[in-house]
């Protein structure tokens, strides 16, 4: 039997990167997902893909910051599967490595609200549906910036100590429900995010360099589904609450 057969999975910004291949992963073990995204192209490859090799899959077009389009979001997913079982907050971006004494407003206020603000508005609509059943898995993508200071901006470090937060929070209030929340915090894995840094602060992005010489060696997408798998499927059943650090021990040193 495959580890997520007839579950249902919602996996945010599922149209490229990590998202994309957490739920091509999540399909081919048996999951029906949504792919929500706000990319409807990248959104429609994703669920090709998954067509393609025989699985179940829905694009939503969602933008993690409208309260509108979460709702969407799940509903949907309970409209065409009939129930859902897994969210995956994978959503996000950086933030040019700005330094606390140059972050400008409008970088702090987008970073948070896709990064933080997102993830507990789509928690909080799920939860809704974990609590009458009495099961639920939720798995947050938050970053080694999630529990070390030096490897990102401030506005990045911050929304990713905050899910982190989050993470423990949910695991804590909803584990006697049987509800699971836990968050992984990959070092550098080459996707679309990483090569969205545009003319970042050169401050912080000396500061944040200082260390990456003893990184072993970058990690791959593959690598972090098959985390996500792990913490979605029932082989985790006693794991809750953790931040699942994915960096070969680079922040161990």
């Amino acid at each position: 039997m495959k580890r997520l057969e007839n579950k249902v999975a919602v996996v945010t910004g599922a149209g490229s990167g990590i998202g994309r291949e957490i739920a091509e992963l999540y399909a081919r073990e048996g999951a029906k997902l949504i792919i929500a995204d706000m990319n409807m192209e990248g959104a429609e490859e994703t669920v090709q893909t998954i067509k393609n090799a025989g699985g179940e899959a829905l694009a939503v077009k969602t933008n993690v910051t409208v309260e509108e389009d979460i709702q969407k979001m799940i509903d949907t997913a309970v409209e065409q599967f009939g129930t859902l079982d897994i969210l995956v907050n994978n959503a996000g971006i950086m933030d040019n490595m700005y330094s606390a004494a140059t972050v400008p407003d409008e970088v702090w206020d987008k970073v948070l609200a896709i990064n933080t603000t997102g993830v507990m508005r789509a928690t909080r609509k799920a939860l809704a549906i974990f609590e009458e059943k009495k099961a639920g898995v939720i798995v947050n993508m938050a970053s080694i910036s999630a529990v070390t200071g030096g490897r990102g901006g401030l506005a990045y470090t911050a929304s990713k100590h905050a899910v982190a937060g989050m993470t423990k929070s949910v695991a804590s209030q909803y584990g006697p429900l049987n509800i699971r929340c836990n968050a992984i915090a990959p070092a550098q894995i080459p996707t679309n995010i990483t090569n969205s840094l545009t003319q970042p602060d050169a401050f912080g992005m000396k500061q944040a360099l200082r260390g990456v010489n003893m990184m072993s060696r970058p990690g791959t997408k593959e690598e972090i589904a098959n985390i996500a798998l792990f913490l979605a499927s029932d082989e985790s059943s006693y794991v809750n609450g953790v931040i699942m650090e994915a960096d070969n021990g680079w922040s161990a040193y």
